[in-house]
């Protein structure tokens, strides 16, 4: 490996969750670029801990694809590829779609106007045509209303997969490429949101990603 990693101050959590995580945020950002072997033990150094916590996160790594192994061979960063991107936005864009409906018909009038504030931003950067910020704000939103079904498993399945569709989606771009007739789109679908009315509300969203 090229760049050690820092040694990990434990914040309260649980241990092999910081470790995912830290692993996971190396992942991403490219300290631990694809095709990296790693070593259990090496990590376990660099990070001040035990190989168990790094053993159990390399496999939650494994689980969502950020890690491959190969019994007595390697374990090492994967490499991203277009199938794997596009399997991961049809399944977040369908995510997406069912958590506003719970969300629109369970959620409480002040969460609801909070999302509605992280959906004017997602709207401001589509009508300023700037895809990284769109992207950030969608993830901001999606985050948001995904907390506001009150869907244990939904929460905990996105929660446990987030660092594999950031790093995923890292390349995405907005389906709907003209910026005015993108804005008007997620107006639509903003109204709809704001009305608790779900169904419509999804049917929207979904024609903005392109799976109406």
């Amino acid at each position: 490996m090229t760049t050690p990693l820092a040694p990990l101050v434990p914040r309260g959590a649980v241990l092999g969750d910081e470790v995912y995580a830290r692993l996971g945020e190396a992942i991403l950002d490219g300290r631990l670029p694809p095709g990296e072997r790693l070593r259990d033990h090496e990590l376990a150094d660099w990070l001040g801990v035990s190989r168990t916590p790094v053993r159990e996160a390399l496999q939650r790594l494994e689980r969502v694809g950020l890690v491959e192994v190969s019994p007595n061979r390697y374990t090492r960063v994967s490499q991203p590829n277009d199938k794997v991107e596009a399997d991961t936005f049809e399944l977040v864009a369908y995510n997406m779609g069912i958590a506003v409906r719970m969300a629109t018909a369970r959620c409480s009038d002040e969460t609801l106007a909070s999302a509605l504030e992280r959906l004017d931003e997602l709207i401001e950067a589509s009508r300023a045509d700037e895809a990284a910020e769109l992207a950030r704000a969608s993830h901001v939103f999606f985050r948001e209303v995904t907390r506001a079904t009150g869907n244990l498993a939904l929460i905990q399945f996105i929660r446990e997969y987030e660092i594999a569709i950031r790093r995923n989606l890292a390349s995405w771009q907005p389906f709907l490429e003209c910026p005015v007739g993108r804005t008007a789109a997620y107006e639509r679908f903003r109204a709809a949101f704001a009305r608790r009315e779900g169904a419509r509300a999804e049917e929207e969203l979904r024609g903005i990603h392109g799976f109406r």
